[in-house]
Order: structure tokens, then sequence, then C-alpha cells
């Protein structure tokens, strides 16, 4: 219990604890969070789920749950059961359930109507939902399974079932993609973003995780997250930069760092990038550097269309003859549309405070620094030898214009040499 021992460790725990939260996969661990903050993060999730998920199947006898998929997301929140049908007991399907977060600004009607609309929702780069149910409190959506994987998996060359941090926290083999298949994957998920916009439909969730592979194409994964109110997987990446304030420039910014693992095989180490390492193509960093540099970031991103626009894409040849689909009724268009809007409000509120808190802490820094506490010091030691000097001065003037007005029986016994200056009681007051 040596004080100097335990101040040592402390400190020593403390780098430990900055370098965990600093990581963005593993600061979003759930052991992280329930051992920084039990209070919030006490309850067991995956119980809950089967709670949920039990309840729904009391209604719906048809489906069965084969095993819970432990882990496989990174959100605590979400959870993922394998399934079957019982009359089709070779097909597998994924069931994924999850609760509302803090941005879900829905009604509850128009939540659960929205939510069982997203199975008529046809798009050759969507990955489509079999089924999709809400409560008041929950979604809960079936997919097919699919043995490939996500494109993260593919990058990683991973197992889709194993959990999150296993597969993409320690990656052994960094490589990112060739060059062809970052134009075409690319090209495909700006054409899904910009359909998605067109329809006022609010997403704000892209990520390697939430694009599935099927053949040469690619499918956007999670369409029920903004409904839900979910936050975004890089939500702490652009709610540091105030440019980034739409649903739509939030889209390109995460676009930017898919981009950029696509093609490095790995996430950048931060963000905003200085400079980007070599790529196969230049028209591949001309993108990356409209999306995630300083300049990016500190004026704003470019549209979806703009980057459609640019070489690495515009060439991009897509064959597909499935024609996209999804009629969203006029009163949901604009609940959509408030919601949406909420949820960008909230986003510049938290961008203002975490703006503020920036200004005040480099403030109290710079304030608190040897070197300012010094410049201090001199200039406070200078101001009281100046009003010292100004004070003594005063005295004189007033000693010499009494003795020549007044009689030397008045004047003053003391000299004006005789007051003590204030200025030692100000040179050895604390700074």
């Amino acid at each position: 219990m040596d004080r100097e021992f335990i101040a040592e460790r402390q400190k020593g725990l403390q780098n430990y604890l900055n370098v965990i939260t600093t990581n963005h996969i593993l600061s979003n661990c759930e052991l992280v969070k329930k051992f920084l903050d039990p209070n919030n993060y006490s309850a067991s999730y995956t119980e809950i789920a089967l709670q949920q998920v039990s309840m729904f199947f009391r209604s719906e006898p048809k489906w069965e749950v084969v095993e819970p998929l432990k882990d496989i997301g990174w959100r605590i929140r979400k959870k993922y059961f394998l399934m079957k049908i019982k009359n089709q007991p070779k097909e597998r399907l994924v069931l994924s359930w999850a609760d509302l977060g803090p941005d879900k600004y829905l009604s509850d009607k128009d939540f659960q109507c929205l939510i069982k609309l997203l199975p008529s929702c046809l798009h050759p780069y969507i990955y489509r939902i079999t089924f999709a149910t809400a409560n008041e409190s929950s979604a809960l959506l079936i997919r097919m399974f699919n043995e490939k994987g996500t494109l993260k998996d593919l990058i990683y060359k991973a197992k889709p079932k194993d959990p999150f941090l296993r597969k993409y926290c320690n990656p052994k083999k960094i490589q990112g993609l060739e060059l062809q298949q970052i134009k075409t994957y690319g090209r495909q998920i700006l054409e899904v973003l910009k359909f998605l916009h067109d329809k006022g439909f609010p997403y704000g969730h892209l990520h390697a995780s939430n694009v599935m592979l099927e053949g040469d194409a690619c499918r956007l994964l999670d369409l029920e997250n903004s409904l839900l109110g979910l936050p975004s997987f890089y939500r702490s990446y652009f709610s540091q930069f105030r440019k980034i304030n739409t649903l739509e420039s939030v889209d390109v910014h995460c676009f930017g760092h898919l981009l950029y693992e696509m093609t490095y095989g790995r996430p950048p180490d931060s963000v905003p990038v200085d400079s980007f390492p070599p790529a196969p193509s230049m028209a591949v960093v001309a993108v990356l550097e409209s999306t995630l540099s300083c300049e990016a970031c500190k004026n704003g991103m470019p549209t979806v269309s703009r980057l459609l626009q640019m070489p690495l894409f515009s060439d991009v040849l897509l064959t597909t003859s499935e024609k996209p689909q999804f009629k969203i009724p006029t009163k949901l268009k604009e609940a959509l549309r408030i919601a949406k809007e909420c949820i960008e409000k909230r986003l510049i509120e938290e961008q203002k405070q975490i703006h503020q808190h920036r200004r005040l802490t480099r403030a109290q820094s710079h304030h608190g620094s040897e070197e300012e506490r010094k410049k201090r010091k001199i200039l406070a030691r200078k101001k009281s030898k100046r009003s010292a000097v100004e004070n003594s001065e005063e005295h004189s003037a007033k000693y010499s214009n009494s003795n020549n007005s007044g009689s030397g029986a008045s004047s003053p016994l003391t000299s004006p040499s005789s007051p003590t200056p204030p200025s030692t009681a100000v040179e050895h007051a604390p700074f």
C-alpha cells in the first residue's frame, strides 16, 4: 500500500484505459462498457432479447430458433439468432432483435408501420428482408443467412459466425481489395445511398459489416437502424466535425471510411487523415481526400451525386436488370422527414457541446501550463512595481503641495520615503 507505488500503478492503469478507449472497436465492447459504467450496463441483453423473441413466436409458430449467434455484431443491445422455418428445415435464416436508441423520434404507430414496410423494399443493392415486425420498444427482423458473410468478412478473411472482436480487432493478415472490386463495390454502394436519399429515407449506418456480399453484388443491411434511432458505428468520428451535420453528409463520410478499409485492408488510424499511403490508383486517393482529409472535414462533404461523377466510379458499368421499388405513403414520408430533422438537430447540439468542451479544455491547458504561469507571475510583479512607483510619486506630489501651500506646523512629520511600498505584499503572494 505504498503511496508512491499506488500513484505509479494508477498512472499505468489510466494509460491502459486510454489505449482501450481510443480503440474504436474495443471502446464499444460490452465488457469495457460494463467495467467503466456498471450502473448503466448491468442488464443481460441476451436474456431480454430471448424473452422478446419467445413472446413473438407464441403467435408465429412457423419459425424455430436453431441457436444464438453470440457477439457477431458490435452493438450491445442488438442480438442475433440462427433460425429455420419448420416446414423448410434446410433453409437457414438470421433473426436480429434490437431495442430503441436515443434517436427514435417516430411515433409508435409510424415506427411500426415503417418497420413492417421494409420487406417490400426491392433494390439490387439492398439485402432483402424476409420478415419484419415491431412493438413499442423494439424491432425484430429476419433475413436469409449468407455463408459468404459481409464485405468486412471478405476484407479480413473472417468467418461470419465468429465473434466481432475475434474477427476484426486484431487481424492476422492485412490486405486491401483489387482495384476493380473497389470500383464496382463503391459504385454499387453509392447507387443505393442515392436511392435512399431520393426516397427521403434516412440511413446513416454505412460500414463494412453492414454490406452483405452476394456474388459480385454488394447489398446494404440494417435499414431499420435509423427507424429504431440507433447510434452510428462512426458517430464518435463525425460528431467531432461541425460541417458533417446532415444524414446525407454522414453517409458520405462513412463511405470514406469504408473506401479506406477496402483500399488498405484496415480502418484509418485517426480521422482526419493527413496523408494517404500508396493506393492502387490516384483516383482512389482523390475520393478519400474529398471525404476524410482535414480540408474535407473542415469544409464539408461532397454529395453522393458528386462522388458518382468522379473518375473512380464514373466508368463502372452496372449490369443489373432488377428494378428498384420502395413505395412509402405520403404520411409516412412526412414522419420520416420530421424524424430526420430531429436526428440532425441532436447531432448539431452534440457537436456544439464537443466544440465548447474542446475550447474550454484548450484554454485550461494553456492557462495551466508552466510557461503561462511564469508569464503571469512576471506580469503581476511588473504591475505591482508599477503601481508602487505610481503610489510613491502621488504621495510625493501631495507632500510637496502641502509644504508649499500650508505652514510648517501643519505639514506631515513623515518623509515621503517612509511608507512601505505595497509591492512587498504582492511580491510574496502566491500565483
